[in-house]
């Protein structure tokens, strides 16, 4: 075994630790990612995308059902809102910056659902080419790692609820992965509220999927729906509506939250030097204001309108 796959496995490891929270885990990645040469890239891409998802699924064994759907009821205008709002804005400063149209979407796309699966679900129904899928990833990827590590600080800072935290992260964070991570931190109840809200949210890749393919017109591209959003709510059932599975639950809960540090650390090994060359200002700058925009002006509406 080379030092490269010894040192991989070390901080692998290293997320199995308590003391390990999710953002020393994305931390771990993106110190990895510029000084040592990943020895699987390939597969944890793969391992990546699937982790997250059986994590996801993992805990909703952990929640209510009946106080998701709540939530959920709750938080429906506002997703309604802020995807709205997102993609206007975001085009728009695609068209004033004069980013490359295909990109701009997708950024811009990324930014309202979910990140980097909306990027890859509308990425080959407008037949985007691999630069600029790369240029689009990467802009949500940095902003993304970002706001892990910078939104619990500015939720404590402002003193927020663990709800307001919730909805605010669901809302104004791009990856399920990172609005996960980021309201685990904060509290049960901001865990709860943020994953309910935005795997609501990821379900727009749906819609959005059939509008793509209406603008760029590809008639023949597939829709890739998010199947395991479904298993999420089952879970949620199980553990609602059969109280047997309770002491088997808390043990699925926890292996979860490794799984989503494991999945972070594996997020911040791909931000490597390459990636993040690569972006270009102009999308970068793009991908910023719309961030700050959709940021700001979320966490307005949630002080004022949410207690």
């Amino acid at each position: 075994m080379n030092t490269s796959k010894i040192i991989y496995l070390i901080a692998l490891i290293a997320c199995f630790m308590p003391f390990v929270g999710t953002p020393l885990a994305l931390l771990f990645g993106i110190i990895m990612a510029q000084t040592v040469k990943h020895p699987f890239p390939v597969k944890s891409k793969k391992l990546t995308h699937w982790l997250l998802q059986a994590s996801v699924v993992g805990l909703g064994f952990g929640m209510n059902a009946w106080q998701a759907f709540e939530v959920g009821k709750q938080g429906i205008w506002m997703t309604i809102f802020s995807i709205t709002i997102t993609i206007t804005v975001g085009l728009s400063l695609g068209k004033f910056l004069k980013v490359e149209k295909k990109t701009s979407y997708m950024i811009s796309t990324g930014t309202a659902i979910c990140g980097g699966s909306a990027i890859a679900a509308v990425s080959s129904l407008i037949k985007s080419n691999e630069k600029q899928i790369s240029t689009a990833l990467g802009t949500v990827f940095i902003l993304n790692s970002v706001a892990l590590l910078i939104f619990p600080w500015i939720g404590h800072h402002m003193q927020l609820s663990q709800h307001q935290f919730g909805v605010w992260a669901a809302i104004a964070i791009h990856d399920t992965s990172s609005v996960v991570g980021a309201a685990q931190q904060y509290g049960a109840e901001a865990l709860q509220t943020a994953t309910t809200i935005k795997l609501e949210r990821a379900l727009w890749i749906i819609p959005f999927s059939f509008l793509s393919m209406f603008l760029f017109k590809n008639e023949s591209g597939k829709v890739k729906i998010p199947y395991f959003i479904f298993l999420f709510v089952l879970a949620m059932l199980i553990n609602t509506f059969i109280p047997a599975v309770h002491s088997g639950a808390a043990f699925i809960v926890m292996i979860s939250k490794i799984g989503l540090k494991i999945t972070l650390f594996l997020i911040g090994t791909g931000l490597t030097k390459e990636l993040l060359s690569s972006v270009g200002l102009k999308p970068l700058v793009q991908g910023i204001m719309l961030w700050l925009i959709i940021s700001s002006l979320s966490l307005t509406i949630i002080v004022y309108t949410i207690s």
